[in-house]
């Protein structure tokens, strides 16, 4: 480590070119705001992908009968429902978990008939944001349903109205009741909007024939979590012997893909910052040198160790980077900690535009919330920092290899 008249030393050195040392630590402290707020763009990609993906339908592991997610018949049930579900709430890395049906049914408002999904759902546990139902919707229950407002603009329904739903229940037989439509749906989902009618489980667990039973249970996890890691733990558990529990990586390959390429993206522009930090450090460190030759030669002329130059280099180098990852931190941070508050809203940085796409059968938001970690300005702020060192390794030994009658002559 350098000693403190080292580093004094080395502080003055850097300031008798002012302008050269300015530019050098506005390129630094450039360099690591942008990477920071790049950083908490793309955290909120990587976070708003992952909710997107998990949070309406999908979640962070599934539990279904062996066979049913091939050919989604209704006899392929999970048995005593009620107390999986439980159990898997009760595992301290699960945040909540709830059990769907999924029935194929005719729906009709009059003599003209419609391929529906009746949606079994617990209005309770599946409610909130980013969750399948809005957290302000009509209740269900009472031979209410909720009905995608695509799907009812096709038939031509309107809430209040009366529609009869036929189907075929998990024993064989004919299942079909009247029901009215409390309210139209906005789902982050697209399937649900186009197909679904939702309505409590308890009640289609009645109108299918399939008492304390459901297709599918959904586990959220407490924040984000490897859901095949997840799933793995969950499987171990006796209430779901027997069942087939999967993790959303399984499930939504594709969707994996889309979070594993933020990654890369961050590692890309990571390695830029290092390349724009390493050559402004090596420029200002080589410059300060070949300055001071003379200087140099006649400390080295005067009996100073070859290794107390390489400490004065190097010492520069460090207040250089550290005195610029600083001032980086500071604005990157500033930058996030406001974008946060407010949100990046892309539909209006692009002209207007819808405030959601869809895509692979999901809504996607277009406002964006970046988010920094201390571990992530921590890394950028480390990495800036060795890479200052390194890039000074270079200019530091050549002046510690210096020949002082050579370099008093310069």
């Amino acid at each position: 480590m350098a000693a403190p008249g080292t580093l004094r030393l080395s502080w003055r050195n850097l300031w008798r070119n002012g302008r050269r040392t300015a530019l050098a630590l506005a390129a630094i402290g450039l360099s690591v705001a942008l990477v920071l707020v790049y950083d908490g763009v793309l955290r909120a990609y990587g976070d708003w992908m992952l909710e997107t993906i998990t949070g309406p339908m999908v979640g962070h592991v599934q539990a279904h009968a062996p066979g049913w997610r091939k050919d989604r018949a209704m006899d392929r049930t999970l048995g005593g429902v009620s107390r999986v579900v439980a159990a898997v709430r009760r595992h301290p890395e699960v945040a909540g978990a709830s059990a769907r049906i999924y029935a194929p049914a005719l729906a009709a408002r009059g003599e003209e008939g419609f391929t529906v999904i009746v949606l079994g759902v617990d209005p309770a546990a599946e409610s909130g944001p980013m969750r399948l139902l809005p957290g302000d919707g009509p209740p269900l229950g009472g031979r209410r349903v909720l009905m995608g407002r695509p799907l009812a603009e096709m038939m031509g329904v309107r809430p209040g109205d009366v529609v009869a739903l036929v189907g075929s229940a998990a024993d064989g037989s004919i299942a079909n009741d009247l029901f009215i439509v409390a309210g139209l749906l906005d789902s982050p989902v697209d399937f649900v909007n186009r197909q679904a009618v939702v309505m409590d489980i308890g009640e289609a667990q009645e109108l299918f024939a399939m008492p304390d039973e459901a297709h599918e249970v959904v586990v959220h996890a407490r924040g984000a979590a490897d859901g095949n890691a997840l799933a793995s733990r969950l499987a171990a558990l006796p209430d779901l012997a027997g069942a087939e529990v999967l993790g959303w990586e399984t499930i939504a390959p594709e969707m994996r893909s889309l979070v594993d390429l933020v990654e890369i993206v961050w590692v890309f522009v990571l390695l830029l910052v290092f390349v724009a930090a390493a050559a402004g450090v090596a420029n200002t460190m080589l410059m300060a040198t070949f300055e001071r030759t003379r200087e140099l030669g006649m400390l080295l002329a005067l009996g100073t160790h070859p290794a107390r130059i390489v400490r004065l280099v190097l010492a520069e180098a460090l207040a250089l980077g550290v005195v610029g990852t600083v001032l980086g931190c500071v604005l990157g941070v500033g930058v996030v900690a406001l974008t946060h508050r407010t949100g990046i809203d892309y539909a209006a940085l692009t002209g207007g535009g819808p405030s959601a796409i869809s895509f692979a059968g999901l809504r996607w938001s277009m406002r964006l919330y970046p988010t920094l970690s201390v571990v992530d300005v921590a890394r950028v702020a480390g990495a800036v920092i060795v890479t200052s060192i390194l890039a000074s390794l270079w200019p530091a030994v050549r002046a510690a290899r210096l020949q002082p009658a050579l370099a008093l002559r310069a």
